[in-house]
């Protein structure tokens, strides 16, 4: 059964409630462990004073061994808890984005500010990135690297076989969206750029810092120094004071070795130090996406010859494991121990090593699968979410045909659908229209969604097929100051991309609103008509809005490859009624007088 918009909210709701509930709970769980602790705590100090006041006794030893047992339970059980409710936290989040995100638009990803470009050939024009643009609305990556693929599949289109096999895959991870909410939740409240630096020092930086471990002699001492260390420990149990200096002389000897060896151990240290909570969250997302069976051959391809000796999941929890007893040395007497008995760091430097040579690159391979899959899952996301869009058909003849066609980022209570359709040969589609009547709004609709099919997104459209096109945008021209740029000379500077790109790319699609805004009327009504006829002669369609009504009359000498659209208004009383409707010819009804009048200027 397909869902309705309402279900998926109501939905996403429960989930928040539930999360909720969860999270009271565990809080709750807390509260009672940490009083239980409190009360060990004066359990021992009560069962001390018994020792004091009355002498120890043997049942005394025991009975105070039991709250210490218990005390280490419960601290295990603690950080259990604590974990869960991390979690539970951040996979509330996760939910309540989604809540936010249909009632009220508000997305708490990243908006793509950083990837805006005004002299890209269409993002700038088409609210592609940055606060309020479709960047902002599609995005769930929370990975500087997913951010970034996410970015290059909205700058320009894809290929017609990766499109039509990205269409396959959202499917598909669609399907298992439940289990994509966790994915996310597992690498929430992480810096973006984690994963990334991860990567590079494990590419980078670790081969060199671990050197110093390769050393033959080094390896086999540190491999037999715990046989030798509990060795004669035990002599000393047995023979006394010359094996306790024999002792003695042993472990200076393995705190200098530690000491000797101190800079390059806390390279190589301080390099992942607090990484181990990261790398658990990384394993945990990578497992779930080698437990799936998938059958989209792009997705396949993301796991490359999969031919590893082991689940680059378990890989990635080693490396956790290795960092996690690394930490030990943050205790000064725990550290202290474990390195007179075991050379502890110089043995955890060699364990890094050793998986460093044997799964690095692999597991490096399989990071980079958790951005490749953010990005698709935020497609995924939003196929869930927008239930009555549709993926187009991509063909590879020339067309574009859209059936109630509307604006991804208008809300759906307001939003005006629309159709349009181009087939068998180019057009210059011509749209005249009043102020504030819907052109500009209608020449991004059609942009916006060729950027969403051409990453293997959905449409807003009840129906939309299209070759491929290279589109190219002329609509927010301003000065520079700083370039020394007039309006004028930003208007020709663009003008010229534009004719560059269609004569080295057949495939063009040419959006313009109301071109030449920073000349004379003479010039602006001929330079116009002069680039529509380089449009006609170079068969690059366009949609061309204007309040230019002469431009309109072109229609008469190129009957079949000039077209007239128009947006215009009702006025009724004096007021006037917009209903953002495309028709066929020239607009007829202006609201320039109108708009005037409204503010203490009257035309005569």
């Amino acid at each position: 059964m397909v869902k309705t918009k309402h279900s998926i909210l109501s939905n996403y709701q429960n989930n928040t409630d539930k999360q909720q509930k969860e999270i009271t709970n565990l809080k709750r769980k807390l509260t009672a462990i940490s009083f239980s602790r409190l009360g060990l705590f004066i359990a021992e100090i009560i069962i001390v004073v018994l020792i004091i006041n009355f002498g120890y006794e043997w049942y005394f030893g025991a009975l105070a061994v039991v709250p210490v047992l218990l005390f280490m339970a419960l601290v295990k059980k603690q950080i259990k808890v604590q974990k869960e409710l991390t979690y539970a936290e951040k996979l509330l989040w996760v939910y309540q984005n989604e809540v936010d995100q249909l009632t009220i638009g508000k997305n708490g990803y990243n908006d793509g500010t950083i990837y805006v470009d005004e002299y890209h050939p269409y993002t700038s024009d088409l609210d592609i990135f940055g606060q309020g643009s479709l960047y902002a609305f599609v995005n769930r990556c929370n990975t500087q690297e997913g951010m970034d693929i996410l970015a290059a599949n909205l700058n320009q289109p894809n290929d017609q076989i990766t499109i039509e096999q990205r269409q396959g895959a959202i499917v598909e991870l669609k399907e298992h969206i439940d289990q994509t909410f966790h994915f996310r939740a597992e690498l929430q409240n992480h810096k973006p750029g984690q994963l990334g630096l991860i990567t590079r020092k494990l590419q980078e930086q670790l081969p060199e810092q671990l050197n110093f471990t390769r050393n033959k002699p080094l390896r086999l001492y540190v491999k037999i120094v715990p046989f030798i260390m509990v060795g004669i420990f035990g002599l000393g149990l047995i023979f006394g004071s010359w094996a306790w200096q024999l002792f003695g002389f042993a472990a200076l000897v393995n705190m200098g070795l530690t000491f000797f060896k101190m800079s390059h151990i806390n390279k190589v240290y301080y390099g992942f130090s607090k990484e181990s909570s990261l790398l658990s969250a990384f394993a945990d997302t990578i497992k779930w996406t080698e437990d799936v069976a998938w059958k989209s051959s792009y997705i396949q391809r993301l796991f490359g010859d999969a031919n590893h000796t082991q689940p680059i999941s378990k890989q990635i929890h080693k490396l956790s494991s290795i960092i996690q007893d690394f930490d030990a040395r943050l205790n000064d007497i725990v550290s202290l121990f474990l390195n007179v008995f075991m050379t502890w760091d110089l043995r955890c430097s060699i364990a890094l090593c050793k998986w460093h040579d044997q799964f690095a690159e692999q597991t490096v391979e399989g990071m980079r699968r958790i951005s490749r899959f953010e990005e698709l899952i935020s497609f995924a996301t939003l196929t869930y979410n927008q239930p009555e869009w549709n993926f187009p058909g991509i063909v590879p003849s020339f067309t574009l045909k859209a059936v109630e066609l509307g604006h991804p980022l208008i809300p759906e209570q307001v939003r005006v659908l629309n159709s349009f359709n181009v087939e068998t040969k180019p057009t210059v589609d011509i749209v005249t229209g009043s102020n504030m009547a819907g052109k500009s709004t209608f020449l991004r609709t059609v942009g916006i969604n060729m950027t969403l099919a051409f990453a293997g997104a959905p449409v807003c459209a009840a129906q939309m097929s299209l070759s491929i096109f290279k589109v190219l945008s002329y609509m927010r021209i301003k000065d520079s100051l700083n370039d020394q740029t007039s309006t004028f000379k930003a208007e020709l500077n663009r003008l010229k991309m534009i004719l560059d790109a269609i004569q080295s790319n057949q495939n063009s699609f040419v959006l313009i609103d109301e071109m030449l805004r920073g000349t004379n009327s003479k010039d602006k009504y001929l330079g116009s008509k002069v680039f529509i006829e380089k449009l006609i002669e170079q068969g690059t369609p366009a949609l061309f809005a204007t309040h230019d009504l002469q431009l309109s009359e072109m229609e008469g000498d190129h009957s079949t490859k000039i077209r007239n659209y128009h947006f215009d208004i009702q006025i009724a009383e004096g007021e006037m009624e917009f209903d953002y409707k495309l028709k066929h010819g020239p607009c007829k009804t202006f609201n320039a007088a109108l708009l005037l009048k409204q503010i203490g200027l009257t035309l005569n």
